[in-house]
């Protein structure tokens, strides 16, 4: 089957994991290249797009996305996003309190319904669901993408629940059995590697092991924390350590 546009992002990332295992979770690897393509554009051109700029003003953004905005260093960018922002969060805090029961109701509505929204996150979830949905597709269809996903090596908890998911919704159920059958023996064999890298990296605490070699145990700490919750929100050109 040839490959169309939207296929390669997605056999890039798994090619990329295939190649060197430190890149970790494929699915990691595209949700980081999303992030930093968003943030390239919102802090960009974009910037001064009124239908953006609409959109902006009412989700606003997450902690994660305002400091990451931060750290890029546009902050006249960020100012003229932030200047228009508070004025459409000034607009929705006026109004007529007509009873003290109601007091507020409508503001603290509106101020709820803020603190659960980001632009920024709206916009990587609705790419990488179709990306998610693009991997379920390829591995279905294309015996090539079944052994780059044979050669990943982990997916990252979550990414492993919503492959799961997703394949489930999209597969028959002989399809599914196989799917599942490939991708829980690849995870759990991560599993056990990294459960005993841990058990090992705990023992070299003690006195009788010092004088033992580290094998792979070292970074056993950080894996574990990249396998428990993913390996998110950072720049994805940066080698990871």
């Amino acid at each position: 089957m040839p490959e169309k546009i939207y296929t390669i992002p997605v056999n890039e990332a798994f090619e990329k994991s295939q190649e060197d295992p430190s890149c970790g979770c494929p699915f990691c690897t595209l949700y980081n290249n999303l992030e930093e393509a968003e943030l390239d554009r919102i802090l960009g051109a974009a910037m001064m797009e009124p239908d953006v700029r609409i959109e902006t003003n009412a989700q606003g953004f997450c902690d994660t996305h305002f400091k990451m905005m931060f750290v890029r260093k546009n902050r006249l960018g960020m100012g003229l996003i932030l200047e228009s922002h508070l004025a459409e969060i000034a607009k929705g805090q006026k109004g007529k309190l007509l009873t003290m029961k109601s007091a507020g109701v409508a503001q603290e509505e509106k101020l709820e319904k803020l603190e659960n929204s980001c632009y920024v996150c709206s916009r990587i979830s609705f790419s990488f669901n179709k990306m998610m949905n693009t991997a379920v597709y390829l591995w279905e269809f294309e015996r090539e993408f079944r052994e780059k996903t044979a050669a990943q090596p982990y997916f990252c908890l979550p990414h492993y629940r919503m492959f799961l998911s997703e394949a489930r919704r999209h597969m028959n159920k002989k399809v599914f059995s196989s799917f599942y059958e490939a991708l829980s023996e690849l995870e759990l064999r991560y599993l056990n590697k990294l459960n005993e890298d841990v058990s090992w990296f705990c023992k070299k605490f003690d006195y009788r092991y010092d004088e033992e070699p580290w094998y792979d145990a070292k970074d056993a700490v950080e894996r574990s924390m990249r396998f428990l919750s993913g390996d998110l929100h950072k720049d994805p050109k940066k080698v990871q350590s």
